[in-house]
């Protein structure tokens, strides 16, 4: 895979943080299952794909972190049922986020630390019922099939352009590979 156009994707470009968490997007397929920490999906359905809307009012990326002793698959496919109540078809992983942690031990003390992986992937889902929101876990109000444009423009609208750019990416991607 090549490298990313900084004109293109700016966000992805350079170095991102979320909270105490500095990361580095790359794009690569190649996965060192001991450093994952979460797994994350750009869902489709047909040309469309999936957002995803929280109580507190934000659209927010489908997946999330590891169970202990999950593999990356079988996390996804879990945070698949629980934020939109889909089933996986296919998943195509186009990139990982190498992170570092400042804090001082683990988030939870079965991930890796301080330095692990977020593993990110594009792929087609059926959407099955509702969301489970386990009580432990956000709880979703909105599962929404929506055209690429619009999907884009939701997260730039609460500023989370690493959301909006690894979107228009994954749709690029897949555009590519048909």
């Amino acid at each position: 895979m090549s490298s990313l156009s900084a004109e293109l994707f700016p966000a992805l470009s350079t170095s991102i943080h979320w909270g105490i968490i500095e990361a580095e997007f790359r794009l690569n397929d190649i996965v060192d299952e001991n450093l994952v920490s979460n797994s994350s999906i750009i869902p489709f359905v047909g040309d469309q794909c999936v957002v995803f809307q929280l109580d507190n009012g934000d659209w927010e990326l489908p997946g999330g972190t590891l169970e202990a002793g999950e593999q990356y698959m079988d996390g996804l496919k879990r945070e698949l049922m629980e934020e939109l109540g889909a089933e996986m078809r296919s998943y195509q992983i186009f990139g990982q986020f190498h992170c570092t942690s400042s804090a001082l031990e683990s988030y939870r003390p079965h991930i890796p630390h301080p330095h692990f992986v977020r593993i990110i992937g594009y792929g087609d889902v059926q959407l099955v019922g509702d969301p489970l929101n386990p009580e432990d876990g956000e709880q979703v109000v909105a599962v929404e099939v929506v055209e690429i444009d619009e999907a884009i423009r939701r997260f730039q609208e609460q500023n989370r352009q690493d959301i909006a750019e690894m979107y228009k990416l994954a749709h690029m991607l897949r555009e590519e590979a048909k």
